[in-house]
């Protein structure tokens, strides 16, 4: 039962965001004939206060989801892992350093996609249990190394990807301005932003402010998975004798890395931006995503077995 209490406080804090969106956008219309100084001045108040609040409510939503997570993977049992749990850690991850972002850049516009996933993601391990891990692997120095940063590296990419979601979002909005105004469509990405994607996506800083967000998360992001992938190494040949199995995860996990590391690369030597850095980015994410929890998910979800 602990466990679905993350996912209910995201749904309520989502439930709230709209509703405060709503109420925000009404009373900047009507303040639009006030004097224009006076109205900026009490919207910079407004939004500080709001900035701060919901930085501490995210706070109080990461410590939550962080114990719920810690007793779900630490058990009596032992160390309990499976797609859910790396699902809901990525999230929690991704969320933790949304927090931290929080305090530099305005990325409210971001925080209907992170409580969303992270909703869902945390509802997870409360229908899948996963599966206890090899004692052997969790005393080794190598799985541990491995484990953090490996999820810290998913969790920090996740994010990177969904800022490369928005930033394109961004980029088809300001284009969009400069068209004749159709009528609003409900898609994929109004549902994802609550409806209010226009509102969301204003509040985000500058395109040129995301992107440099943008790489310099990935780049963090590809020293953590560096990492991973190299203590991997040392972790297979302590447990298993040979420093490399050649199975999907690995094959893909080292893909991932050297697509990450070549749109760093091709965007430090030719200034790789725009739509097709957020394509590369994307389909890296996507590939590192599917050698994190593809074997788990197809163990777990479709052959109904740990």
């Amino acid at each position: 039962m602990l466990l679905i209490f993350p996912s209910l406080a995201y749904a309520i804090i989502l439930i709230a965001l709209l509703a405060m969106s709503k109420k925000i956008a009404r009373s900047h219309q009507d303040q639009q004939d006030k004097d224009q100084d006076d109205v900026t001045l009490a919207a910079i108040g407004l939004k500080n206060q709001e900035s701060i609040g919901l930085q501490m409510i995210i706070f109080i939503l990461l410590v939550l989801h962080g114990l719920v997570c810690f007793q779900d993977i630490v058990t009596p049992e032992g160390i309990v892992f499976g797609f859910a749990q790396a699902l809901s850690l990525m999230a929690w991850v991704g969320v933790a350093i949304y927090w931290m972002e929080g305090w530099y850049f305005n990325l409210r516009g971001m925080m209907p996609m992170i409580l969303a996933i992270a909703m869902f993601s945390s509802f997870l391990p409360s229908v899948y249990q996963g599966a206890v891990l090899s004692t052997a692997a969790v005393v080794s120095h190598g799985f541990i190394l491995h484990f953090i940063t490996a999820n810290m590296a998913v969790g920090v990419l996740f994010l990177a990807a969904i800022q490369a979601i928005l930033i394109g979002w961004q980029e088809k909005n300001l284009r969009s301005q400069f068209k004749e105004k159709n009528a609003p469509k409900l898609n994929f990405s109004h549902v994802l932003l609550l409806g209010q994607k226009k509102a969301f996506l204003e509040q985000l800083p500058p395109l040129v402010t995301m992107e440099k967000v943008l790489f310099n998360m990935i780049g963090i992001g590809f020293v953590l998975l560096s990492i991973a992938v190299f203590s991997g190494v040392f972790f297979s040949q302590e447990l298993f004798g040979r420093p490399l199995i050649f199975d999907h995860k690995t094959v893909l996990s080292i893909l991932s890395w050297v697509l990450f590391g070549g749109v760093l690369f091709v965007h430090w030597k030719n200034g790789l931006r725009g739509s097709q850095a957020l394509k590369w980015i994307l389909g890296s994410f996507a590939i590192l995503l599917l050698s994190y929890i593809g074997s788990r998910f197809v163990l777990e979800v479709i052959l109904q077995r740990a």
